[in-house]
């Protein structure tokens, strides 16, 4: 890992992130084009994201900001989907969401600012967007394919980061409600510590579901209710064990709490419960310790 960057984990004590205040865009924006249930407050919105800033500083997570002008894409704010850290650099990737595309550079722009350098980029017809991602370890990548990552995105990750030791295993990921909708991967999980995880395993690919178990990896099953209600699955670990949540999720807070987690929630009402983007969405972690 080299100074300052290097985020090949999902568990370790987190030092560094980027985020995106939401922006006008996201005031302007169509609800039905988007995928939106509601129009944004934007002042509503900058709110909640104000209390997620604040509970990343409360535990000495520095928070770099993205703000170069986007005024036609209304989902920037979510900056864990068009690029991936490694320990060797940015990968710029190519978002599955027609509405997204562009994204891309400007966040590696931002990222080359804070002194990380670019990797590798996709290109062509290949498509992966960051919530298809998870670390299993530090140099394995599980990657879901859907409608927003497609096999050729797989076959140019594979080639990006086998040379820098990074192996890739790829799931298929159920249709659920249609190619609209957005199911990533992380939509399904979110690990909290090297053993344990929260997860929604109706919709998990078996295979995946078989290999965390290999892991020895213990899953906190969400209700259905509030997987699909207030987002229970989306959670960000900060260290161990120590992790930031959307409030509306009080069966699941309890279900980490009994495991022994520290949990702090935020307002989800006002921009994730709308735009399907919850913490893990809303960061991009630069800078994380190993697990």
């Amino acid at each position: 890992m080299a100074e300052g960057y290097g985020a090949q984990g999902m568990v370790g004590r987190l030092r560094r992130v980027v985020m995106r205040r939401p922006g006008e865009a996201m005031a302007a924006a169509d609800p039905a084009a988007w995928h939106y249930t509601s129009a944004i407050d934007i002042d509503e919105a900058r709110r909640a994201h104000d209390a997620f800033v604040d509970a990343l500083l409360a535990w000495d997570v520095e928070v770099l900001y993205h703000d170069e002008p986007l005024p036609d894409h209304s989902d920037s704010v979510f900056v864990f989907d068009p690029v991936l850290v490694t320990d060797r650099g940015t990968l710029v990737l190519s978002m599955g969401k027609e509405r997204r595309r562009g994204e891309e550079e400007p966040l590696a722009r931002t990222l080359q600012d804070c002194g990380v350098p670019v990797l590798g980029r996709l290109e062509g017809d290949a498509c992966v967007e960051g919530g298809d991602t998870l670390w299993l370890d530090h140099d394995t990548l599980a990657v879901g394919r859907g409608f927003r990552t497609n096999a050729e995105g797989v076959r140019q990750l594979r080639g990006l980061l086998g040379p820098v030791g990074v192996t890739v295993v790829d799931y298929d990921l159920p249709y659920f409600t249609g190619p609209e909708a957005c199911l990533h991967l992380l939509s399904l999980i979110s690990p909290v510590d090297v053993d344990l995880a929260v997860a929604y395993p109706p919709l998990m690919p078996t295979a995946f579901w078989a290999e965390l178990k290999r892991r020895g990896i213990r899953l906190l099953e969400v209700p259905e209710e509030e997987f699909a209600q207030t987002q229970a699955t989306n959670v960000l670990t900060v260290a161990p064990r120590k992790c930031i949540m959307l409030d509306g999720s009080p069966v699941t807070k309890q279900l980490l709490e009994m495991a022994d987690c520290e949990v702090v929630t935020f307002p989800g009402e006002p921009l994730s419960f709308k735009a399907e983007g919850g913490p893990t969405c809303l960061t991009r972690p630069v800078l994380r310790d190993p697990d």
